[in-house]
């Protein structure tokens, strides 16, 4: 049989996503999510004008291949663009070849190397009073790992802090419908260093010491800030210290290495397995943290895992809400199939989401599971989903508070 049709859908139930449909000569139909978020239409336009028309009658049991052709064969290679436009022809390959088989991707991958995957939520809150009430609350749904963002004196909106107010919040969501530019948020490094230290401290003494403790520094930091700050919180037991300097210099995390042995995790901008071959290779870090979406997909991000997993390096799979539940449900099957998974990012996506996409997946008390259903679990409604147009929506920009631009 052969690849017939390849349709790229728009849709936004309440954020912006872009899925790619392939449908086989004999009618079984594959999903892939290709979502960037913030540049979703570069994507979608890659695939409707550059990929779809090169996919038809191509043998749709030859993933291996077919991923080759399409990165090695246009000559511009990598970038978030083109690998997330392979991406969702990937996953939607293997989603066809599962169903074909009549099982959940998981099994074509090796069989599950656990019985669930333990997952963190983002708990968050302007102050120290509005954290804590987030945590309490995510720890009486049965999460054992939490990443912690709050705000910090002297400045407005941060990111990873929901403007939603305090409790538990799933639907932070930092891209913002705000018309034809970005918004800007300031920032002051200084006294971030300062006040973080603090809050770990409190949350150790209000929770114990069993809660494990996720952070994101957001690539905010110089390397020489990085290493004091990772020094500066090891009493505090973090499972992680999450992009501290800016992604695109590998060796930046050598300096962080040497000053602290607090774990460190980066790679959520990354798209291919070169942007971490020193990373890996020197033991700079402990957690892969791509999405699959962002990746390549599921054939690239096995081969990263595989690598990782040679130099001791754990898996910790990006899945914020701007992956669709396409692209959560391919982590959770690798994170299932993979000997050395480490833990999966998790934010439930909204009830008009979950309308347009039907997922499999289930939670129960800090672990997820794809389900058994063949593929990869998740159908889209293109009923429910011709509902919601497209809304143009930017991440923030960020600058010092002197008007100097920032990484965000």
């Amino acid at each position: 049989m052969t690849i017939e049709i390849a349709d790229v859908i728009i849709t936004s139930p309440g954020r912006n996503f872009v899925t790619l449909k392939i449908t086989t000569s004999d009618g079984i139909v594959g999903w892939g999510d290709a979502t960037l978020n913030g540049r979703e239409l570069a994507v979608a336009s890659y695939l409707s004008d550059h990929v779809a028309s090169t996919l038809v009658g191509r043998d749709e049991d030859r993933i291996e291949d077919t991923w080759q052709y399409l990165y090695r064969g246009p000559y511009w290679r990598r970038g978030p663009v083109t690998m997330a436009a392979i991406a969702a022809v990937d996953m939607a390959l293997w989603d066809i070849k599962a169903k074909k088989a009549g099982m959940p991707l998981y099994q074509l991958l090796g069989g599950a190397s656990r019985e669930g995957v333990r997952v963190y939520a983002h708990a968050s809150g302007t102050d120290y009073a509005a954290l804590k009430n987030a945590i309490s609350g995510y720890e009486e749904l049965g999460f054992t790992a939490v990443r912690v963002q709050t705000g910090v004196p002297g400045l407005g909106q941060i990111y990873g802090v929901s403007a939603a107010g305090p409790g538990v919040r799933y639907d932070y969501e930092p891209a913002k419908r705000s018309g034809d530019r970005p918004s800007e948020e300031s920032w002051d490094t200084r006294n971030y260093l300062n006040h973080m230290p603090g809050i770990f401290a409190q949350i150790r003494e209000d929770f114990g010491s069993d809660l494990r403790i996720l952070h994101d520094g957001h690539h905010r930091m110089s390397p020489i800030e990085a290493a004091r700050f990772a020094k500066d919180i090891e009493p505090y037991d973090l499972f992680w210290l999450e992009d501290c300097t800016p992604g695109e210099d590998q060796t930046a995390l050598r300096l962080v290495r040497q000053h602290s042995t607090t774990p460190l995790a980066i790679g959520e901008v990354f798209n291919s397995v070169f942007d971490y071959q020193t990373l890996i290779t020197e033991r700079l870090i402990d957690y892969v943290r791509s999405a699959v979406t962002h990746t390549g997909g599921i054939t690239a991000m096995k081969k990263l895992l595989d690598f990782a997993a040679i130099y001791g390096i754990k898996s910790g799979i990006h899945g914020p809400t701007d992956i669709s539940p396409v692209g959560m449900a391919a982590a959770l099957h690798l994170d299932l199939a993979i000997h050395n998974f480490g833990i999966q990012e998790y934010m439930p996506h909204n009830e008009q989401t979950l309308e347009v996409f039907q997922t499999s997946f289930t939670f129960d008390r800090g672990f997820l599971h794809p389900g058994d259903q063949p593929g990869l679990g998740v159908e889209l409604d293109e009923d429910a989903a011709a509902g919601h147009e497209y809304t143009k929506a930017y991440l923030p920009v960020n600058r010092l508070l002197d008007g100097t631009v920032h990484d965000w």
